[in-house]
């Protein structure tokens, strides 16, 4: 017989890591299964999963699928594949859900304004659960109307349809913005907003004219725009060549029109940080690429995409889903300074 002809070896099977490790079928699958403490010895335990690994014995997923009525498939949708900020959600969510042997499918509803094409007619049968990030409100309906379990990211933890809600506290980070530009002595702002309606970006808003309004003889003026770098740099270009005192900081709702507005700085000849101070939201890697490097606030997205998944297999299970998020931090670089006229 050829190399060619060779047999393909058989796929190890519970029975053979049963009969390599001396013990039952009904042990391995205990153990293999995870339902093995106070019914098999950690010592039995350990044997068994070592004997699985050096057999090379995998499950059979699909059929544990079947017996369990689970397919260990999660949806996660987002509102744009090309954001850098989702790619890292989806990357910490698979990587917990590759720990369980679960997979992630990608689904993107357009820049999270409006409905996609409803997934579930067809996937409802094929999915355990569903998690969403950072998606507006109508956008949210076909999640709500799936019979699934609903874990939602970065989004309104008011409403009652969700299993369980991750959230980052988004209003502690643009306090953190407004107190470090307030402290470098700013008052006259300008906020260049996402004209992308959601819970998220609403609270960035709120939590900037708050904490702004505690400062007595501040002053911010609000120009939205999409999220993009060429419609943040005509938004901020038009608002800063507007008569009326120019502001001598720009405070962006993500990175993306934060380069949008230092792009438009330079077009009017203004110097960044020495005319003119930007920050941004997110840290993204364009927030280095940037010259100066933008001040901005640092999200964990790959933590949140962690929770999120963590939180979906907690509600699948029965179990409490853990409270909070993961913190964010002020990043200060060179993209702020001091107002003109208040440099010693």
């Amino acid at each position: 017989m050829t190399s060619a002809q060779q047999p393909v070896p058989a796929r190890p099977t519970s029975r053979d890591v049963a009969r390599a490790a001396g013990v039952s079928q009904a042990t391995v699958s205990l153990v293999l299964g995870g339902k093995w403490p106070g019914r098999v010895s950690e010592t039995t335990a350990q044997r068994v999963r070592d004997t699985a690994a050096e057999i090379g014995y995998r499950p059979n997923l699909a059929a544990r699928s079947l017996r369990l009525g689970r397919t260990r498939t999660a949806l996660l949708v987002v509102p744009a594949l090309t954001n850098e900020f989702f790619a890292r959600v989806y990357a910490g969510a698979a990587a917990v859900a590759a720990e369980h042997d679960f997979g992630v499918v990608l689904y993107p509803s357009p820049d999270g304004t409006g409905p996609a094409r409803d997934p579930f007619a067809s996937a409802r049968a094929a999915l355990d659960g569903v998690i969403a990030s950072s998606m507006a409100a109508d956008a949210l309906e076909a999640l709500h109307g799936a019979d699934l379990p609903l874990v939602m990211l970065d989004s309104d933890p008011s409403g009652s349809g969700p299993a369980a809600h991750v959230n980052l506290d988004i209003a502690d980070g643009m306090r953190q913005v407004t107190g470090h530009l307030l402290g470098l002595g700013h008052r006259r702002f300008l906020h260049l907003a996402s004209a992308v309606d959601t819970w998220t970006f609403a609270v960035r808003a709120e939590a900037l004219h708050d904490a702004l309004g505690t400062a007595g003889d501040a002053t911010v003026r609000t120009v939205r725009a999409p999220l993009d770098v060429r419609a943040g740099r005509e938004a901020a270009e038009q608002a800063l060549a507007a008569a009326g005192g120019r502001p001598t900081a720009i405070v962006c709702d993500d990175d993306i029109l934060a380069a949008g507005a230092c792009k438009a700085a330079r077009r009017l000849g203004l110097r960044v940080p020495d005319d003119l101070s930007v920050t941004g939201f997110d840290d993204l890697a364009l927030a280095t690429a940037l010259e100066p490097e933008l001040t901005t606030v640092r999200l964990p997205a790959e933590q949140v995409g962690q929770r999120g998944m963590e939180a979906l297999l907690a509600v699948l299970d029965g179990r409490p889903v853990e409270p909070g998020g993961p913190p964010v931090s002020l990043v200060v670089r060179g993209s702020t300074g001091p107002p003109p006229g208040a440099r010693a």
